[in-house]
């Protein structure tokens, strides 16, 4: 039963690429988007326990609400608000660094299954580098606008506890699917196939007269 769903699988593929790439690919993310889900919560108690908790990161003002400066970055020293601010630089590393986590496992993933890229891996690596940042400045500036609604429903309707860890999952979530429906045209670029004669020219530097006596 496998070998025929692989052999209809792999004629799918081969009729329909990019069909085929964007099945795989949101598979992928999907299974990116988990882990996140579950290493959020850990690195959050894990860094909530440390005195970062009361050091404030507050990064890119863009603008005035109130009288209140707005960040784009906003983690004041403090536990989260019922607006979902707050958590010092605790809260921003335990997010970062999951994002950290899952996007270097999605790039690897991404390249060597969905796309099966042979082209350089540094000059992929360099490109989802700047994606990765391009994109977490873009979340970061939604965020400005969801954010405070969000945690602010759900900690009121279900109390601070558990309307946190719904308003955090719910976050993940919306960011992930930023990431999903902007990184594909973007893999589509950066990680493709070149002809095997390429790839070696990539792998192994030409060794020439003039380089050996020099």
């Amino acid at each position: 039963m496998f070998r025929g769903l692989a052999e209809k699988w792999n004629s799918f593929a081969e009729k329909h690429v990019t069909s085929s790439q964007f099945i795989v690919f949101f598979i992928l993310s999907n299974g990116v988007t988990l882990l996140q889900l579950i290493l959020m919560p850990v690195f959050k108690w894990v860094f909530g326990k440390t005195a970062l908790v009361d050091t404030a990161f507050q990064f890119l003002p863009i603008g005035m609400s109130n009288g209140v400066v707005v960040y784009m970055f906003d983690y004041a020293a403090g536990p989260v608000t019922p607006e979902g601010f707050g958590g010092g630089l605790a809260y921003f590393l335990a997010v970062q660094i999951t994002l950290l986590i899952a996007q270097v496992i999605n790039f690897f993933a991404q390249r060597n299954i969905t796309f099966k890229s042979n082209s350089s891996v540094w000059k992929a690596a360099m490109w989802y580098a700047i994606a990765y940042v391009a994109i977490t400045i873009l979340a970061a500036a939604l965020q400005v606008v969801y954010k405070a609604p969000i945690y602010s429903f759900f900690q009121s309707s279900f109390g601070m506890g558990m309307g946190q860890v719904i308003a955090d999952v719910l976050t993940m979530i919306i960011n992930s699917a930023i990431s999903f429906w902007v990184f594909f045209p973007i893999f589509k670029v950066i990680f493709r196939q070149v002809p095997e004669e390429s790839a070696e020219k990539i792998k192994t530097p030409v060794v020439t007269a003039d380089s050996m006596s020099s």
